[in-house]
């Protein structure tokens, strides 16, 4: 299946690329969520008249990314958890405590953009946490959790 991406797509291709895929990733993913459309002669026409305006609105989502990867890197959080004798938590530190945390620190971030590769934080300790606000931006957060007194 041949798609026109109208965005940046992660191990795929830039915007105007015209790229293969299988066809349930075209049309379950890519279609679907706006990010490609059909490679057919006249999309692809539709396509170049379109250029400058997809061109320019990615250029936008570039730079409020790299604004709040900023904003992100200034970022320190501090999360108070209860925790037994050895640091290890009763429950855990999930992404609504972090996206919570974050909120109230006046930064705004979606669960899609944060990415926990172990799961759940179990332990106390200070941790650096990738969050992806763009294919080409990825920020990191630093966060404390600490046992709660």
């Amino acid at each position: 299946m041949d798609v026109i991406l109208l965005e940046k797509v992660a191990n795929l291709g830039n915007l105007g690329d015209k790229v293969s895929v299988k066809p349930g990733f075209g049309r379950n993913f890519l279609v679907p969520n706006g990010k490609a459309v059909l490679a057919t002669a006249d999309r692809i026409e539709e396509f170049e008249k379109r250029r400058e305006e997809l061109e320019k609105a990615a250029a936008e989502r570039l730079a409020e990314a790299q604004a709040k990867a900023e904003l992100v890197a200034k970022l320190s959080i501090t999360i108070a958890h209860q925790a037994g004798e050895e640091g290890k938590l009763f429950g855990s530190v999930g992404l609504s405590d972090i996206i919570n945390s974050c909120a109230e620190a006046g930064v705004e971030l979606d669960k899609l953009e944060i990415k926990l590769s172990d799961g759940s934080i179990r332990q106390v300790g200070d941790y650096e946490i990738p969050v992806h606000l763009h294919t080409d931006v990825v920020s990191v957060l630093k966060l404390s959790v600490v046992a709660d007194a």
